[in-house]
Formats: C-alpha cells, sequence, structure tokens
C-alpha cells in the first residue's frame, strides 16, 4: 500500500469520525437553520450500524441514489423513520491507517437508556432484522405517494428519486437485532444516552 493511498483511507476515516461524534445535534440545528443543505456528498466508505431493537412511528423505504464527492453514483435503500427508538446503539468503521495498521471506529449507546431519533435516515446497501412487526403496512406505494412515513428533504425534488418507483411504509415499526451497512445516516435530532466512541487496534465491528 503506498502512502498516498493510506493517506486517502485516513482522510476518509476522518470524515466518518466527526460525524459520528459532533454532527447528531449539529446536523439538526444546521439543518433547522437553513445552513445545511438536504443532500451532501457521501464519501464512499461503508459502515456498519446495528441496534438490539428499534420501535418507530413513521416508516418508509424507498430507492435512492447516491453521489460521492468523485461524483460516483451509488444505489441505496433510503429507510427513514420519523420517530425513533434505538436500544443498544452500535456503529462501526474499519479503516487501515498508514504505519499503524488496521483500527476500528467504534461508536455506543443506548443501552441504559434508549436512544432517540427524529426525521432518521439510513442509506443502505443492505439491512436485516431478525424480527419485524409493522402495523398499517403498505407494500408497493408509488415512492410519490409515501405519506406515513417520512421522505427525506429534498429527495422528492431529486433527479434520482422515482415517484412512480416502488415504496414502503407503516404506521409504525418494531425491529429486533437491526444489522446495517450504510453509506450515509442522517437525523433532524439525535439524543445518545451513555455514547462512548473508541479507537481500537484491529478488527472490531459492530457485526
Amino acid at each position: 500500500m503506498s502512502y498516498r493511498a493510506g493517506r486517502t483511507r485516513w482522510r476518509r476515516f476522518a470524515v466518518v469520525l466527526v460525524p459520528s461524534v459532533a454532527a447528531c445535534a449539529a446536523v439538526g440545528v444546521a439543518m433547522a437553520q437553513g445552513v445545511l443543505a438536504a443532500s451532501f456528498f457521501i464519501s464512499g466508505q461503508k459502515f456498519q450500524v446495528t441496534a438490539d431493537s428499534l420501535t418507530a412511528r413513521g416508516f418508509s423505504l424507498y430507492g435512492m441514489i447516491d453521489v460521492t464527492r468523485k461524483h460516483e453514483l451509488v444505489p441505496v435503500l433510503v429507510t427513514g423513520f420519523r420517530h425513533a427508538t434505538i436500544s443498544g446503539l452500535c456503529q462501526s468503521v474499519l479503516v487501515d491507517i498508514p504505519v499503524l495498521g488496521t483500527r476500528t471506529l467504534r461508536l455506543t449507546g443506548g443501552d441504559d437508556r434508549p436512544a432517540e431519533a427524529s426525521d432518521f435516515f439510513l442509506d443502505a446497501t443492505t439491512d436485516s432484522a431478525k424480527d419485524a412487526n409493522f402495523t398499517g403496512l403498505d407494500i408497493g406505494v408509488a415512492q410519490g405517494a409515501i405519506a406515513k412515513g417520512p421522505v427525506r428533504p429534498g429527495d422528492r425534488d431529486s433527479r434520482f428519486f422515482d415517484p412512480d418507483g416502488v415504496g414502503q411504509q407503516a404506521l409504525s415499526a418494531a425491529l429486533t437485532d437491526v444489522r446495517v451497512s450504510a453509506v450515509a445516516l442522517s437525523a433532524g435530532t439525535f439524543h445518545i444516552p451513555g455514547l462512548r466512541v473508541r479507537l481500537e487496534q484491529g478488527n472490531h465491528t459492530c457485526f
């Protein structure tokens, strides 16, 4: 591995580190003040998100295309929650750092008291849950007609949003043993009791 390649990965690592520590609050404030655009360039690097349980009011699922800073197109499945309660939260990203080798950045919280998020969106390449229970479920709804769950601000106006595409929505959802491989996470507000951020040697990803 050349140093140049390693330096690029370190920068990507920093892009994940900063939002993990600070952006949960800052993004919500900035969006409310109109400072941030609704859409943003993604790093393109995948990270993992897991939860022991996630319950939500207002659930949506629809396809989108995210764009990296290099203008690469990344197909994703956007899972939206109007309000989510999350227990046993874990977020991790695996990176190779020049000289130091492999490191894992892990963010955990919501163990003693659950984390809470509003207008919570996961841009995923894969996701799964051991158990999933929905109320008021609609499968096959047109993406442009989604109303029970949220659609991220700006997505409806995106050239990548297909209003006639297949979507899914529900009044509520209860998921257990959630595992997500994601390229982006955003929230209007995100409160995480017992937040811990650690940089560990080796591979210690959430799953």
